[in-house]
């Protein structure tokens, strides 16, 4: 079972949570010797002055020799819990600097992984993660006699955008775009940005051919929507279209790589036909 940077940090922050109980323990039993010593110190000074005034005693001179033994014990005592006290104290610090030190570098950690296997613009997933999820996907469904579908998405004419509007409205159309594609997906199903104007997707358990081109004609339609994507001219609402091609396991390929290459070929007989999307066969 692995361990999330949030279970480590309670691991180290714990210990410290412990000293930082025992060092209140200690810091109140402290103030009960040190308040020992104080009555201790008083009974005895009244105890010398009853000498003076009342001369020798042998049972009052025993009684306040043994209080004044007691007495530097107690202080004792008190100064030692001073020390451990103090003690404590540093390796709370310690412990809590250390929390944190733990804390940063899990948050980093987690932050580069995201980096690596994300798109940086969109927060989609990359190639790399599209690929993993593709082979877990085929794993599953050649084990359970399951179908899946993988459609390819280019955005018709991007290139318009950018040249006419800039790279950073384009930039934002594409952030849109991922958005809206991400909001109609199932969970279990993945979106990723393939590269420029190009996305993947993977539908899990896909094998109705209907059912695939109502998430396809739902797709086309959520694309197409103009895009608010300029805050310095909020005339500029680009809307694009998009051409699908779809491949779908096992008729269409049994590898991730055959798979994806014939989506990606009917997506372009989808542009030349203008179709909107277009199945491998």
């Amino acid at each position: 079972m692995k361990t999330t940077s949030d279970e480590k940090y309670r691991e180290q922050g714990g210990p410290a949570k412990t000293l930082i109980k025992v060092l209140g323990q200690n810091e109140h039993v402290k103030n009960i010797v040190e308040q020992c010593a104080v009555e201790l110190s008083s009974t005895n000074v009244a105890f010398k002055n009853e000498l003076t005034e009342l001369g020798s005693s042998p049972g009052v001179e025993l009684a306040l020799e043994k209080n004044e033994a007691i007495e530097n014990k107690v202080q004792e005592v008190s100064e030692k819990l001073s020390v451990v006290n103090t003690a404590l104290q540093h390796e709370v610090l310690e412990r809590l600097a250390l929390a944190h030190q733990l804390a940063d570098v899990m948050e980093q950690e987690v932050a580069a992984r995201h980096a690596a296997f994300h798109d940086p613009l969109t927060g989609l997933p990359n190639r790399a993660l599209f690929n993993d999820r593709l082979e877990h996907g085929l794993a599953q469904a050649k084990r359970h006699g399951w179908g899946l579908a993988v459609m390819f998405v280019d955005l018709d004419d991007f290139k318009i955008v950018n040249d006419v509007h800039g790279h950073h409205v384009g930039d934002a159309v594409l952030k849109t775009i991922a958005k809206r594609l991400t909001e109609i997906m199932r969970v279990d199903d993945t979106i990723c940005r393939h590269g420029g104007d190009e996305f993947l997707c993977l539908l899990l358990e896909a094998q109705d051919k209907r059912a695939i081109s109502t998430v396809a004609g739902k797709m086309i339609n959520t694309i197409q929507v103009p895009c608010d994507s300029s805050a310095d001219d909020p005339a500029i609402r680009p809307s694009i279209k998009a051409s699908i091609g779809i491949s779908i396991f096992p008729q269409d390929g049994t590898t991730a790589a055959a798979l994806i290459k014939s989506a990606d070929i009917a997506m372009y007989r989808a542009k030349r036909d203008k179709c909107g999307y277009s199945f491998t066969a």
